[in-house]
């Protein structure tokens, strides 16, 4: 508001709103990304106490308070053509999370986040015909092809939860536009997490009675909760107000990297060569086909797509 008051007196001594607004949006998502590896790392450190399941089951339930918190649903107002995609979205949201853990657990962070993004990327791809994004997947295609070559200690069960993680997040994006477009605000992502908070419970409770956890093992859980869904859902949040939709798009790419790297340095998951060139070629595929003339557009008014991924 200052910054206005100063433009509209003649001042030219301040920054320009847009850029600040602009900048402060980028250094938001980046956070945003920084924050969401390092809740994965922490989870991963829990994987041997208390298994990749009883992790997830506690950071649903951390992103379901976060999200009953901020999106306050009116439950008993929603309507059945509302609740279908809204528990279409529990189920998709609760499986992409188990499956994208139990890849993290057998393939290591940066290889199963990078998998992952190989649903955006379809979404894109499918939803265009532009040549680009045809050379675009074929790129990623080929990068897959590369993550995925034979060897002695290549894990295929892990690349298939990653892939199947990919699936899940293509079908939340899909879902999310659905349940967007029927429930108004944020209430629709909020009763489909509080859904699949429940759907865990019983999940969850057996696994922690089978895997009884540290008090440290459950601080990184909680950590993760916190890390990978609150603090990503708040910046994303705001970060939206400052750029564009697709623009957030684009900055999503920096997530396997990221977790490359904090797998490398946290965890100590390293990738031979040939895996961080098929990382970079998956994240520029990604960022290509995200990309638009006119990126640094207006922002426009939607929901973050990866604060709970």
């Amino acid at each position: 508001m200052a910054l206005e008051r100063d433009n509209r007196a003649g001042r030219t001594d301040a920054p320009a709103p847009a850029a600040t607004s602009r900048w402060a949006g980028i250094a938001l998502m980046l956070g945003s990304a920084l924050s969401n590896q390092s809740g994965a790392s922490l989870a991963a450190l829990a994987f041997p106490v208390m298994g990749p399941v009883g992790v997830v089951a506690v950071r649903q339930w951390v992103a379901a308070v976060v999200l009953l918190v901020v999106g306050r649903p009116r439950l008993r107002a929603f309507t059945a053509t509302q609740w279908r995609p809204i528990l279409a979205l529990a189920v998709v949201f609760a499986t992409m999370n188990l499956s994208l853990y139990l890849a993290i657990d057998r393939i290591g962070l940066g290889l199963a986040v990078t998998l992952e993004f190989l649903g955006p990327l379809a979404i894109a791809v499918a939803s265009s015909r532009r040549r680009r994004d045809v050379l675009c997947a074929l790129v990623a295609a080929a990068a897959v092809g590369v993550l995925t070559r034979p060897q002695p200690s290549t894990d295929y069960v892990g690349i298939g939860f990653a892939l199947l993680a990919a699936v899940c997040w293509a079908g939340y994006i899909l879902l999310n536009r659905s349940v967007g477009a029927r429930v108004p605000g944020l209430q629709g992502s909020a009763a489909a997490a509080a859904l699949s908070g429940l759907i865990y419970l019983p999940v969850g409770c057996v696994a922690l009675w089978l895997n009884p956890p540290t008090l440290g093992a459950m601080l990184c859980a909680l950590a993760a909760g916190v890390l990978s869904s609150a603090v990503p859902f708040l910046t994303d949040l705001l970060a939206l107000r400052r750029v564009p939709a697709r623009f957030f798009g684009i900055f999503m790419s920096v997530n396997p990297v990221f977790a490359s790297v904090i797998g490398m340095l946290v965890l100590d998951q390293q990738l031979d060569v040939a895996s961080w060139l098929a990382v970079v070629a998956i994240v520029a595929a990604n960022t290509i086909s995200a990309s638009a003339p006119a990126q640094l557009a207006a922002p426009e008014n939607a929901e973050p797509k990866s604060a709970t991924n």
